[in-house]
């Protein structure tokens, strides 16, 4: 019986015996701007299939890594229903068509696989007489067991528009057990179970356009497909995924994570194998550079971990574990990926993190979603509206897939459609609030100045100075002009780099250039007129000086990012990767994809690595070369940019090798010094760093130096003794907040013991509803504890009008079945315009208007009033 990694190896040497180059697994972030992630073996390869790209070589074969996410419900329900998964694949660009593909399937799953011929089924399209021609007499198999299918089951596309065409799909049966009877055919009504699609043969031979047409495509291709996960079950006997070598160890994992044996329960089951599932994919996601964040592949990524951690939960286990999962898919995964066990601290690391910040808000989220359908059926409903999931979305953070997951398991239902109107409303108010002004008729001037002169000739790489044809002059709103020439030395802003300034000159004229600005290879420059106005005539010829300091300064900025790129690499991980940048002659600004804060040791190792570098001087070069060069040569991609076909290459050493289009300084030596000033976070994964070179590093430093000083003199030590000083007040001062703690106790556990004489009692029940001035709310929940323990049975509402409204609300156990807590400060705190919530026993609330705290705590005395 072979396993999964023979499997995948032999499928590998058997079609590189039929002269097929194998490529290594593409990203799980893919070169397409249509697709958030790899969904299939043919997406790498979707240029060559459009005919936009010449592929390498006629031949390919893969094994691909794959994300999908489209029926995550189903994933652990049904045996073969995966989010991560590996396709195996065979491609012929051009070469050979259906014939070949089939008789090469047939081979390898009959001669290699050595699957029962008896067993298997083919479908093909309702009107491939072709394909059915092939199977029948190229391959003998029984026409009997050949089936015609439609558009919905036999026919592949990449997407709604792009390269698509017929498939045929070889099925194996697993028998009469499994649905049907003896007469069953492939395609029955509840033979779903039965029949396995292992294999899909799609050829590819028509592009779908915008209108739905088809039109052939330049070259009629192979596109084939077979699932790893659902070949090993067959080969290894197994009806379900999950139990086949490639799997089955990771499940086993789980279970012992969570003290579970697999078999003894369905829902158990179910649990273990989407802890499973999804433990493949977060590693495999991670590995390729996905941070979670809360939109694009970053959310798919943290929703898929999240809802493994809930089924751990589910299971009992309220422990981190999911980045311990980690190891065991390494483990299975590192003789094809050997990656992974390079990055594997990386890959626990992000998990953990992701791990425990949801760790700290799933139980609070799970307890709120079944308060609320609590409530729901309490009034007799059976649905929760959009209001309340977009509450438990927006305020606390709980992701609707989960609150969707709950509410079903509840016998409740949810609407996505009214959840996602609530997500546009508020998208709708955020839009309202911007501003956006645009320059009308830009575009259309700028396509009718291409179509009349070409793009403009940039000489800024090598030359400061340039004469250059005026070819169109305008007067913009604000009494500055846009001036466009024939060629520039001028680098316009782009790629983060700032533009350049400088002169502009004639005879008598006089323009000091502000900004330029380059819409297709047109390059528009901004300019002030200082004199000769009369000058400015369409054909003139004039002199264009950049301001050389400047450049020099952003020169220096820019290239220092490529340095700073490379060592946080080197020293965080190769999962970092650029997200923005901008480069000034003040300073620049890096941001990075990285899932934590740097550490004080690692901004300073980040800082010494680049430092390093610039005093080795070493030559910066850059030269065009095409993207295929490029690639083959390792440099460096920006993922979302957009490139041509041929492409600049900016190498510094060994070291450092991107594509760039920035001006750069020739040696890196001329940095001088490079300081980082700030280190912090720009959004979900997303850090950034500020830092300054050359004379403005030393002046950073310098003013670093005298903050010293200051802080010293302050201190009243000296320079050299700052850190043992400091030391000694932050322990004092320790000392000090410890004995104002001491003393809040105190004056809490008075302050109860004189609110004695202002109990009274509803319905029997002990009631003490008070309001304070300027009371903090650490000092309310001290009160409300004390007079709790005091009292024995009780409900203490205590409200503070500091200018805003807080409440702190505590009920013993024994009367929460009358009244909760969180019920009650609640209605206190929507009087005092705000929210909140909590436990049935302790709750605590917040309101912008704290003169409304009277009137809250008056409600909240009417409400027990018909409570109790």
């Amino acid at each position: 019986m072979l396993t999964g990694n023979e499997i995948r190896s032999k499928f590998i040497e058997f079609f590189e015996k039929k002269n097929h180059k194998h490529f290594e697994s593409a990203s799980l972030i893919p070169d397409d701007p249509t697709l958030l992630l790899t969904v299939a073996g043919m997406v790498p390869f979707k240029p060559y299939f459009l005919g936009q790209k010449e592929a390498p070589t006629p031949r390919v074969t893969t094994y691909q890594k794959c994300i999908r996410t489209n029926d995550l419900e189903n994933v652990g329900r049904t045996a073969r229903h995966h989010t991560f998964f590996e396709m195996l694949g065979n491609f012929s660009f051009g070469d050979y068509f259906r014939e070949e593909a089939i008789i090469w399937s047939w081979e390898f799953i009959t001669e290699v696989l050595k699957l029962d011929k008896d067993k298997l089924w083919v479908s093909v399209f309702t009107t491939d007489d072709e394909a059915e021609k092939i199977w029948v007499e190229k391959c003998n198999f029984p026409k009997e067991r050949i089936v015609r299918m439609g558009e919905s089951e036999n026919w592949w596309a990449a997407g709604p528009t792009g390269s698509c065409g017929p498939c045929s799909e070889i099925h194996v049966d697993l028998g009469p057990a499994y649905g049907g009877d003896e007469n069953s055919k492939l395609g029955d009504e509840g033979t779903d179970n039965r029949f396995i699609e292992i294999w899909n043969l799609v050829f590819t031979e028509w592009n779908r356009m915008e209108d739905g047409s088809l039109q052939p495509l330049p070259k009629k291709n192979i596109d084939t497909g077979a699932g790893l996960e659902r070949v090993a079950a067959m080969v290894q006997g197994k009806s379900n995924n999950f139990e086949t070598d490639l799997l089955f160890p990771i499940v086993e994992e789980a279970g012992r994570l969570t003290n579970t044996k697999y078999g003894t329960e369905p829902e158990k089951d179910f649990s273990l194998k989407v802890i499973t599932d999804h433990a493949r994919a977060v590693t495999f996601l991670v590995n390729d550079g996905v941070i979670p964040s809360n939109e694009g592949r970053g959310y798919i990524l943290r929703r898929i971990l999240r809802r493994a951690v809930r089924h751990g939960r589910l299971l009992g286990r309220k422990e981190l574990f999911m980045y311990e999962m980690v190891d065991k898919v390494v483990e299975i995964m590192e003789e094809a990926y050997p990656e992974l066990r390079k990055n594997i601290e990386h890959i626990k690391k992000v998990v953990k993190i992701e791990e425990e910040k949801f760790s700290n808000t799933l139980d609070q989220g799970m307890q709120l979603v079944m308060n609320e359908i609590e409530m729901a059926k309490s009034k007799g409903e059976t649905k929760l509206s959009g209001d309340v999931t977009f509450k438990l979305y927006d305020t606390y953070g709980f992701p609707y897939e989960l609150t969707e997951e709950i509410c079903e398991e509840n016998g409740i239902e949810v609407s996505k459609d009214e959840f996602l109107e609530k997500m546009e409303e508020q998208r709708e108010k955020a839009r309202s609030a911007r501003a956006v002004v645009m320059e009308k008729g830009q575009d259309s001037f700028i396509e009718e100045f291409y179509d009349k002169h070409g793009k403009t000739e940039f000489t800024g790489y090598c030359d400061l100075m340039t004469p250059a044809t005026l070819l169109s002059a305008r007067e913009l709103e604000n009494g500055k002009y846009a001036l466009i020439f024939d060629q520039t030395p001028f680098y316009a802003e782009s790629g983060g780099q700032e533009a350049d300034q400088g002169i502009i000159e004639g005879e008598n004229l006089v323009a000091k250039v502000l900004d330029v600005q380059k819409q297709k290879e047109i390059y528009t420059h901004i300019v002030e007129i200082e004199s000769g106005l009369d000058e400015l005539v369409e054909g003139t010829l004039l002199n264009l000086t950049v301001d050389p300091v400047r450049r020099e300064e952003i020169a220096k900025n820019h290239t220092a990012t490529h340095l700073l790129h490379q060592a946080l690499k080197d020293i965080l991980g190769t999962h970092v990767q650029q997200a923005g940048s901008s480069c000034g002659a003040e300073r620049l600004r890096f941001d990075f994809n990285h899932y934590e804060a740097l550490t004080a040791e690692e901004i300073e190792k980040v800082e010494k690595a680049v430092n390093e570098r610039i005093f080795m001087a070493t030559s910066v070069n850059a030269e065009v070369m095409s993207m295929d060069d490029a690639k083959a040569k390792g440099a460096t991609a920006l993922f979302g940019d957009k490139y041509g076909d041929e492409v600049r290459v900016v190498s510094i050493g060994d070291y450092s090798m991107e594509l760039c289009g920035g001006t750069h300084i020739s040696n890196i030596g001329k940095i001088g010094i490079f300081k980082i000033v700030s280190e912090a976070g720009v959004a979900a994964g997303v850090r950034r760093i500020e830092a300054q070179t050359s004379y403005k590093a030393y002046l950073a430093v310098l003013e670093m130096e005298k903050t010293m000083k200051r802080v010293a003199k302050n201190l009243k030590t000296d320079l050299h003794k700052i850190e043992e000083r400091s030391e000694k007040v932050v322990e004092e001062t320790r000392e000090l907040s410890k004995e104002v703690e001491t003393l809040k106790a105190k004056v809490a556990s008075f302050e109860a013991n004189s609110l004695f004489d202002e109990i009274e009692e509803i319905n029997g029940v002990k009631v003490l509803v008070k309001d304070f001035k300027d009371k903090e709310a650490d000092s309310l929940r001290e009160i409300v504890d004390k007079a709790k323990d005091k009292l024995g049975s009780c409900v203490i509402a205590l409200g503070s009008d500091n200018e805003k409204a807080i409440f702190a609300i505590g009920v013993t156990k024994d009367l929460i079945g009358k009244v909760k807590a969180g019920d009650l400060v609640r209605e206190a705190a929507k009087i005092a315009e705000g929210n909140g919530g909590g436990r049935p026993d302790f709750a605590q609330a917040g309101g912008k208007n704290g003169a409304k705290v009277k009137e809250a705590l008056s409600a909240v005395k009417e409400i027990l009033a018909k409570s109790l």
